[in-house]
């Protein structure tokens, strides 16, 4: 016990450490605290637009964080991250009973020397990515994956390759209109029912997260929140649309190879399709759940075109629109789990705990990341300058956009580049009058920073928000799934990472 709280003390004095002026100091030397500006051009970012009040940030900005923090204070999202990926392995039970404890430890970690040493800008960070980020993330997540719960697939299904590869197919398509959360929610259950017969299934489930849970949402900006970022700062709603043969390459190099991996497999095993005598035709149960779903994709669109003005909440601004929908999606969540009789709900093997688990997690790793998405904010003024000032080439702003997207989040990640384009090409120009300008003169660009975002949300668990919730209910059904690295290791650079190569060499 005394060297558990030995381990605490030093952990805590480490991040006591990589928060302080001293540590702060050579990256801030000789730095203008201004507003942000990426390559000359005043970046409209989220923040900026809620920014808090002159008392919290110094007139608009004058005070940047990301301006002052040093590369150590990323240590407890890295830490965050470790967790996730090795505890399982080397204490599975441990894990499994105190997930939400060590979640909170790393939380705290970053919070209490962050809000130390820079007192009311640092409560307003965290404030502010709870209210603005990680309340209507939760809700969301919640109000899908309730309602897809209450729809049921009866009838006889089973996952031969080419059912599977159907399967996969028709989410993929889903996920550009419904969201790739609404698509994977939808489409998990009736998958891992229709193989609940064959022996290897995790190779099923990572190319499900690959093509449904990221790639199938490149299409339009209710496909991932990204390209819904684009269009609320003036991106044409079918503009995405331009992505459409970087997706049908990926898609198609992915759907090729995992019908090949599922045929091996298939006749590996001398899998046959189990009698169950008399097949019985496919059907939908409880499909009155599709006009809840249909409410959730209408209230999203909503936030994006409506303008109500803004309100305060200890001190974040956020648009009345935003809380508007996150309360239509809780009524929605509530009506669906009134309307859908609880036995409906048992028979579809649904349970709660995928959704308490990524609730616990990602309020760690939202906490964690705000040193990450300052730094990167802060453009090149900041410790990841090395970085944004490298990107010049359309292949940069792929991947360097994409690697960051694969374990930040990807919302913010493509809006620093977004901007970093605008003020690289049209610098001094608004953004109504650039914006038109990217989408055609250097469409390029823009499309390499879309796809990055959206494609590479499937290298990590954590990359996008259906990848971490299609683990989680996976294994509940019990399904073994890669851990955190085993997913990146086995999967990710082995087969997205030289499909991303091929996109390249065609496009960018």
């Amino acid at each position: 016990m005394k060297l558990d709280r030995l381990a605490v003390l030093i952990l805590i004095l480490v991040f006591l450490v990589s928060f302080s002026p001293a540590a702060a100091k050579e990256q801030s030397d000789g730095k203008n605290h201004s507003t942000l500006e990426v390559s000359g051009h005043p970046a409209k970012t989220l923040d900026q637009e809620h920014s808090p009040s002159q008392d919290q940030e110094g007139a608009h900005g004058h005070v940047n964080l990301g301006e002052t923090l040093p590369l150590s204070s990323c240590i407890p999202f890295a830490c965050m991250l470790l967790s996730i990926a090795l505890l399982p392995l080397i204490a599975g039970n441990f894990w499994h009973h105190h997930f939400g404890k060590i979640s909170a430890f790393w939380a705290a970690c970053l919070a209490l020397p962050f809000i130390y040493f820079h007192k009311g800008l640092a409560v307003y960070e965290i404030l502010h990515i709870f209210l603005a980020d990680y309340v209507p993330f939760i809700i969301l997540l919640w109000a899908l994956f309730t309602v897809s719960g209450g729809i049921l697939l009866k009838g006889t299904l089973r996952g031969t390759p080419i059912v599977n590869t159907v399967i996969i197919l028709i989410g993929t398509i889903l996920a550009s209109w419904m969201g790739t959360t609404g698509a994977a929610m939808l489409m998990i259950r009736p998958f891992l029912r229709a193989n609940d017969y064959r022996k290897n299934k995790t190779f099923m489930v990572v190319f499900f997260i690959f093509l449904v849970a990221n790639i199938g949402g490149s299409l339009t900006p209710l496909g991932d929140p990204p390209l819904f970022l684009g269009f609320l700062h003036g991106v044409s709603f079918f503009w995405t649309l331009k992505i459409l043969p970087h997706m049908l390459v990926a898609s198609g190099i992915l759907l090729g190879i995992y019908f090949l991996l599922d045929t091996y497999h298939y006749k590996k095993e001398g899998a046959t399709t189990p009698d169950e005598g008399e097949k019985k035709p496919l059907r939908l149960v409880g499909t009155y759940n599709f006009l809840f779903l249909g409410g959730i994709v209408g209230s999203v669109l909503m936030s994006g075109i409506l303008d109500l003005g803004e309100v305060s909440t200890f001190g974040v601004h956020r648009a009345i629109q935003d809380w508007l929908r996150d309360g239509l999606l809780i009524v929605l969540g509530i009506g669906s789990l009134l309307a859908t009789p609880k036995a409906l709900r048992e028979e579809n093997e649904f349970s709660w705990f995928p959704i308490i688990e990524v609730a616990y997690l990602f309020i760690g790793i939202f906490i964690t990341m705000i040193p990450c998405l300052l730094l990167l904010k802060a453009g090149p003024n900041g410790a990841f300058a090395f970085l944004i000032n490298a990107v010049k080439e359309p292949v940069h702003y792929f991947w360097v956009t994409g690697l960051l997207s694969a374990f930040l989040d990807n919302a913010p990640t493509y809006l620093t580049f977004f901007n970093t384009a605008l003020g690289s090409f049209y610098s001094g120009m608004t953004e109504s009058n650039a914006v038109p300008l990217l989408m055609t003169e250097k469409a390029v660009y823009l499309q390499a920073i879309s796809s990055g975002a959206v494609f590479f949300g499937a290298c990590s668990y954590i990359g996008n928000a259906p990848n971490f919730m299609v683990r989680s209910i996976a294994t509940e059904a019990g399904t073994q799934m890669p851990s955190f690295f085993g997913y990146i290791l086995k999967y990710s650079l082995i087969f997205l990472i030289p499909t991303f190569v091929i996109v390249t060499f065609i496009f960018f």
